[in-house]
């Protein structure tokens, strides 16, 4: 099979994607967070405790920390947590 070859812009757009990784994956935490709070039900709650894992594993927090946040599943520690590693 042959590999798929990319333009020099597309090439540009994705080494710049993993350069900002960080940085979009704390954007999406703080997204999740609002969304947190404002989640009626505990269905909704628990999709988002699960793509906040994710996210905390993307950035590759400290195990201790990330299990102490699911643990509890506490927005507030997890704002907290968040504005530190901002």
């Amino acid at each position: 099979m042959s590999e798929k070859q990319h333009s020099s812009y597309q090439q540009n757009v994705i080494k710049n994607y993993y350069q900002n990784l960080d940085t979009i994956t704390l954007t999406k935490l703080q997204e999740l967070v609002t969304e947190l709070y404002l989640a009626d039900s505990a269905q909704k709650q628990k999709k988002l405790w699960a793509n906040v894992e994710k996210a905390m594993i993307k950035l590759k927090i400290k195990p201790a920390v990330m299990e102490n946040i699911l643990k509890k599943r506490n927005v507030v520690i997890l704002a907290k947590n968040l504005n530190d590693w901002l």
